[in-house]
């Protein structure tokens, strides 16, 4: 009888515990734990620092946080202090409980709520302001709940993520960097006992509101952890003699403008990642708002520094100071059309090079000219006579300039813009003209830096980057053989083997080229990475064609290198131009070296005239400033290319003396340029033993052209001038060869052969 009634009575407990169980396990799958808390947006660097955190919709500053984002010691610290028993637990701790029961008997209040970890962030998960036994018996539910569908790590790491620190604080990154201005990761001994006592009662305890209490309350937790044995006795001392901050600081807030853009683009990517660089950004903004302090109200700076090798936009500073209401520091300049002033003269320059009309040393007049009743000025309203092309665009002459452009062309200038995914705005209804040479034409800053990206490529169509969605990448071209004679002033260094020679030539050269983009980050492909973080997009644009030739992008960049720095501003080496819209409406400077461009606007946002604003005297200082406070190491300029020639004036052809476009145009018109027709392009030759043994030289052959003719072998020069169309050339020895002829007229033609 007594057997039959405890197997009863066991049945019963069985099928009690076992229903009992069921109801829990169906509750706990009813009334899931709320544990997808909204996180503030981010948008980080390429090297995933954070430039810029967004508050919730809550107005909450709530950053994700990891165990990876936190000094191992503020772990180590957090569980000494609130949960000894945190990695044996389920969640409850029975020891903790009773300890805490005793203290309130004892007592006759609370002391300590037995709380674990997971209790607490059950709290915080469903925060109510009830302190009554239903409310604990709710969070030791939740407590267990948690402890079921989360590992340890996961706990730890969802309650750095949401553990208060006062006011809208939330999260232990979210503290660290407002309390003490950095990452968690590198916060001190006395930083981390500080953050482990605040969110008991954090609104008490801030720093900026009681900073008696706050360190009273940090300095228990390090006499804790010294009772402990968590943290070493010395590094106590030295933690315990540490103030605590005295000010909140505000949350990053660098490119604002373009962190506002990442935000726009997909909403629904809490994390988005540009590609600017978080130091060059920060000195960027710093340089161009302490320029701002110097500049005459409402005046505004805009800067973009990207890479010439990729594309990529590296620092992105819109306005001096997204906050200032006065100086409209809500718009980005940086996308504002404006007048570029002298800025596009070396473009100008760049052509006639190309086309063999000039060299570096060639003669211009800088003298009052008429064309078609377009009388350009100077700036200083003076002219300096006769100067060589390099002192004219130096001294930014505005004379020798329109004298260029009407020689190339305007539209084949806005033809070239338009190559390198830059489209000038022209005033309504009018057609390319000579005053585009000038600023007469619209270009944003990000244009400007995108063409000068360019010559600082060997004359590669660079197409830049948004730094957000769109991705920067470098055009691989074949540049067409050409005929530029380009000279170094001291050294007389010329170029021929690199240009174009005719304009009906430059176009079916140009037809035969071929590139394809390089992408900036290799393997990386579109779309959304793992983790949320939204990569930007690389789109694939190709396009044949560069923008200047190679030597004709050197020979630019050897004048530019030239010019004075402002006064007061170190040498960088690196190459510049200025440029002053009319009516001292905008500043320019833009600058690079062999891997970074880097563009500057001066100016006001309501288009207004800024008094004795020019670009030499008010944004070039800015511009060196900027490269010297970006931290990035400056890159020599590229090297000349193959077959540059050592010349002095005096043994440039007769044709580039001078510049005089209308016999060279007339001549052009009647003469066929030369062409090498032997050896041909490509091809392969073996040299024949003669009598003896000796190899016996290969004789060269070309077709028109004007007498005499200078031939070049890998840039050096044959015998002299003849007025012949053969001459003999014996190769030094087997391998890859450039032979090159320059005519009277400066026009060459190249071949590149193989030599058995």
């Amino acid at each position: 009888m007594k057997g039959s009634k405890t197997a009863v009575l066991t049945t019963i407990a069985f099928i009690a515990t076992g229903t009992m169980t069921a109801t829990l396990l169906t509750l706990d799958r009813l009334h899931p734990p709320p544990l997808n808390a909204t996180l503030s947006p981010e948008v980080i660097d390429r090297n995933n620092h954070l430039l810029r955190a967004f508050a919730t919709k809550d107005g909450r500053w709530r950053l994700k946080t990891t165990l990876d984002d936190v000094d191992p010691r503020f772990v180590r610290m957090l569980v000494a202090y609130e949960d000894r028993r945190f990695w044996s637990h389920h969640g409850i701790d029975p020891l903790a409980l009773m300890r805490a029961a005793g203290q309130f008997l004892a007592n006759g209040r609370i002391v300590s709520g037995g709380s674990t970890l997971s209790m607490q962030l059950a709290k915080l998960i469903e925060p109510r302001t009830e302190r009554s036994i239903g409310a604990k018996l709710r969070q030791l539910a939740r407590a267990i709940q948690i402890e079921r569908r989360l590992s340890k790590q996961e706990i730890l790491e969802l309650y750095l993520t949401l553990a208060p620190y006062g006011g809208n604080l939330e999260g232990v990154r979210a503290a660290s960097l407002a309390w003490f201005g950095k990452e968690p990761r590198l916060m001190t001994i006395a930083e981390a006992a500080l953050l482990v006592a605040l969110p008991q009662l954090p609104e008490k305890r801030r720093p900026d509101r009681n900073q008696v209490g706050a360190r009273a309350a940090r300095d228990r937790v390090l006499e804790r952890m010294a009772a402990t044995g968590t943290i070493d006795a010395g590094e106590i001392v030295r933690a315990s003699a540490e103030s605590v901050p005295s000010t909140r600081r505000a949350l990053p807030a660098l490119a604002p403008h373009l962190a506002n853009d990442a935000m726009r683009a997909d909403p629904a990517v809490r994390v988005r990642k540009v590609t600017l660089d978080r130091k060059v950004q920060a000195g960027l903004e710093n340089v161009a708002k302490a320029a701002a302090a110097t500049l005459p109200p409402r005046t505004s700076v805009a800067m973009i520094l990207a890479d010439a090798a990729t594309g990529e936009i590296l620092g992105d500073v819109g306005s001096a100071d997204y906050f200032d209401d006065s100086r409209w520091g809500w718009i980005d300049m940086t996308k504002i059309p404006r007048s570029p002033g002298s800025t596009l003269k070396p473009f100008i320059y760049g052509l006639a090079l190309e086309d063999g009309l000039v060299a570096q040393e060639t003669i211009i007049e800088d003298r009052p000219a008429s064309f078609s009743g377009y009388r350009p000025q100077n700036f200083d309203m003076s002219y300096q006579g006769d100067v060589s092309i390099r002192e004219a665009l130096q001294l930014s002459l505005n004379v020798p300039a329109v004298r260029l452009l009407d020689a190339v062309g305007p539209t084949r200038l806005m033809v070239r813009f338009r190559r390198a995914g830059v489209d000038a705005q022209l005033p309504k209804g009018e057609t390319p003209g000579l005053a585009i040479g000038l600023g007469g034409v619209g270009l944003t800053l990000r244009d400007l830096v995108q063409l000068y990206a360019g010559l600082a490529n060997e004359g590669r169509v660079v197409r830049l980057g948004d730094g957000v969605g769109k991705e920067g990448h470098v055009e691989l071209c074949e540049a067409p053989p050409s005929g530029l004679p380009a000279i170094s002033p001291s050294r007389g260094e010329i170029t021929p083997s690199q240009g174009f020679r005719t304009q009906s030539q430059t176009l079916q050269k140009e037809r035969r080229g071929s590139c394809q983009p390089i992408s900036p980050l290799e393997g990386e492909m579109p779309g959304k990475a793992e983790g949320g973080i939204a990569p930007p997009a690389f789109p694939q644009m190709h396009d044949p064609h560069p923008l200047l030739t190679p030597a004709a992008t050197w020979a630019i960049a050897d004048i530019l290198s030239g010019v004075l720095p402002p006064k007061g501003s170190p040498r960088l080496g690196i190459a510049y131009k200025t440029g002053t819209s009319y009516g001292y409406r905008d500043a320019w400077s833009v600058g690079f070296d062999g891997r970074h461009v880097l563009g500057v606007w001066v100016g006001r946002a309501d288009n207004a005239a800024v008094p004795g604003l020019t670009g030499y005297a008010s944004a070039a200082p800015i511009l060196f400033e900027a490269f010297a406070k970006s931290g990035l190491a400056i890159a020599p300029l590229p090297r000349p290319p193959a077959g540059t020639v050592r010349m002095s004036r005096a043994e440039l052809p007769p044709g580039l003396r001078r510049f005089a476009p209308g016999s060279l145009v007339t001549a052009s018109a009647r003469e066929a340029a030369p062409e090498i027709v032997y050896p041909p392009e490509g091809s392969a030759v073996e040299l024949m033993a003669g009598e003896g043994g000796e190899m016996s030289p290969l004789m060269l052959k070309l077709q028109g052209g004007r007498a005499p003719f200078r031939w070049l072998a890998n840039g050096r020069p044959l015998p002299e001038p003849s007025r012949r169309r053969t001459t003999s050339w014996m190769p030094d020895g087997a391998g890859y060869s450039t032979l090159t002829v320059i005519d009277a007229a400066g026009r060459a033609a190249s071949v590149g052969v193989w030599v058995k």
